[in-house]
């Protein structure tokens, strides 16, 4: 049998475990791994960025609901990718960082991307972040690495491999290797937990589910509907498990539906899937999930149980395991009550919400924002995928695109990162090649990473980049014009340059849209051309979408 090197371990071992792509940019601390995955066929994605890398492999993971792996030179190459791996951590996003380094034999001797600790960097920012000391232990590392990135709550690991153990002989391969890298069966419910839930859910008036990333992570969305459905209970998403909901009748867009409710018509008995208290749910103000409601939760981390907010019943179960378990038990049943007034009365108070935003569109000599978004989600073809990027593009797109039937809506986390897009999109589209992908991005988020439509169009990579074009970073421009005045708007102004026209020099199509009729056949266009494209759209800066008014403290209208 053949003998081989650290680079061909880790070549592999994810093989082993189903890699198809891997995301990075060559350097000579981890060219083992490239040569060993030119030998086995394995392609890597070189973006332009190690940031984008790492947000490819984010991209990649949350459409394809599975681990992936960004490859990192030392270094610079590895700090690049700090912001994707604490991105993938606030999100629960599985991914495998394997980050090069500087050589054992010249450790402390001031050598070249050397001298930080790349473990103790990522440690916080991942769940578990281990160093490979020698050629053999690659393996085991490697597979209790991915056991732990898939195991509930997911999130990202990071393996540091120094580069004299990927190019060191590690002898014969272990042919039991391969078996040490299959995840753990997720953990599920008690079934008298099950039964609760289904008995509370069955007397309420007014039931509402409510998942979050872990049942998506976990592949479960047709489970999550089919329950849903059965028991006749809507359901209202996070920005992550939005794509779960698309052609199920139990679906009834964003959790942010759910504002603006009297008190007699709010939710009585509600069941939270994975979802956590924080930025979606109001902070556990009760503006969204109601004090005086039967909260039940169903988390895999014992810390986010009644956090924020006070809950009626607790399991501590992966979120999708209990979906799969509440379809089964769901089905088996028949009798279920129809809540046919109360979805009546959610869906009338959800247009409702969308006939007071129209209401608000003045024309203006440059597109309405909320006319760009309605025309943009109107064009998509069903089962797209849509990536969001930048605070006004992202607030008013979550606007419309609960109508828009896409598969998956990968917006900004926990986080907030801006710029996160492109390398999004980028890894999305790697993942869903027979599913359109759209960027909706800002003109300042997008300017991060321009250079990526170059890794598009040499990857053939067929995202549509559309860019809701303000000229400026206007999130930050609204709150200085009303929380300082308007004479206290600095650094915010970005006046100069086309976006289309960097995208038609490295490659892509690019088109400038300046009038709303444009905008339709122009993203069809752009959807047909089998191109990586932009589309510059010139939208009006003064508006200000509902969401941010409630997040600067006021009325969304």
């Amino acid at each position: 049998m053949a003998r081989m090197n650290g680079g061909e371990l880790v070549v592999r071992t994810l093989l082993d475990v189903g890699a198809d792509t891997l995301f990075g940019i060559n350097g000579a601390h981890v060219d083992a791994i490239y040569q060993a995955a030119l030998d086995h066929g394995l392609p890597i994605v070189d973006t332009r960025h190690e940031m984008n890398a790492g947000h490819a492999a984010e991209g990649y993971a949350r459409v394809r609901y599975s681990l992936r792996v960004a490859v990192l030179t030392a270094g610079g190459g590895f700090t690049n990718a700090v912001t994707s791996m604490a991105n993938a951590y606030l999100d629960r996003t599985p991914v495998l960082y394997l980050a090069g380094s500087g050589p054992l034999a010249m450790d402390q001797a001031n050598t070249l991307q050397a001298g930080i600790d790349q473990v103790a960097i990522a440690a916080p920012v991942t769940k578990w972040a281990p160093r490979s000391t020698r050629a053999e232990l690659i393996p085991r590392i490697l597979a209790r690495a991915i056991r732990t990135a898939l195991a509930p709550p997911r999130g990202p690991v990071l393996v540091d491999i120094p580069w004299d153990v990927l190019t060191a002989d590690a002898g014969e391969p272990d042919p039991a290797a391969r078996l040490l890298a299959a995840p753990d069966v997720a953990s599920s419910a008690p079934a008298a937990a099950v039964g609760e839930i289904l008995g509370r859910l069955a007397t309420a008036q007014r039931p509402a589910v409510l998942p979050g990333s872990e049942v998506a992570r976990a592949g479960a969305g047709a489970d999550l509907c089919a329950f849903a459905e059965a028991v006749s209970v809507p359901v209202l998403a996070d920005y992550e498990s939005l794509g779960l909901l698309s052609g199920s009748r139990a679906g009834f867009g964003l959790i942010q539906s759910l504002a603006g409710l009297d008190a007699g018509q709010r939710p009585d008995v509600v069941l939270m899937l994975g979802l956590r208290f924080g930025l979606t749910t109001g902070h556990g103000s009760g503006s969204l999930i109601p004090h005086q409601a039967f909260i039940m939760q169903v988390d895999s981390d014992a810390r986010e149980l009644g956090h924020l907010q006070p809950v009626s019943a607790t399991v501590l179960a992966d979120p999708g395991a209990v979906a799969r378990q509440l379809s089964a038990a769901a089905l088996a049943r028949e009798g279920w009550p129809d809540h046919v007034q109360w979805w009546q009365q959610l869906r009338a108070h959800i247009r409702h919400r969308q006939e007071m935003v129209a209401a608000q569109v003045v024309p203006d000599v440059r597109i309405h924002p909320y006319d760009a978004v309605r025309a943009i989600t109107t064009a998509l073809p069903p089962g797209a995928v849509v990536v969001a990027d930048g605070a006004l593009t992202y607030l008013w797109l979550s606007e419309t695109i609960p109508g828009a039937g896409v598969s998956a809506y990968l917006c900004h986390g926990y986080l907030g990162s801006m710029g996160v897009g492109m390398g999004v999109a980028l890894g999305a589209q790697a993942a869903a090649r027979d599913r359109p992908v759209v960027l909706v991005t800002g003109d300042g988020a997008v300017g991060y990473s321009l250079a990526e439509f170059d890794s598009m169009v040499r990857a053939r990579l067929l995202v549509v980049v559309v860019v809701l074009n303000n000229r400026a970073w206007g999130a930050t421009l609204h709150a200085q014009q009303l929380t300082l005045g308007q004479d206290r708007v600095v650094n915010n102004r970005l006046e100069n340059g086309s976006y289309s026209e960097v995208a038609r020099a490295l490659g892509a199509d690019g088109t400038t849209i300046t009038n709303l009729t444009e905008l339709g056949p122009a993203l069809a266009h752009a959807l047909d051309s089998k191109r990586p494209a932009c589309r510059d759209v010139q939208v009006s800066l003064a508006p200000v979408p509902p969401e941010e008014r409630v997040i600067m403290g006021g009325s969304p209208f």
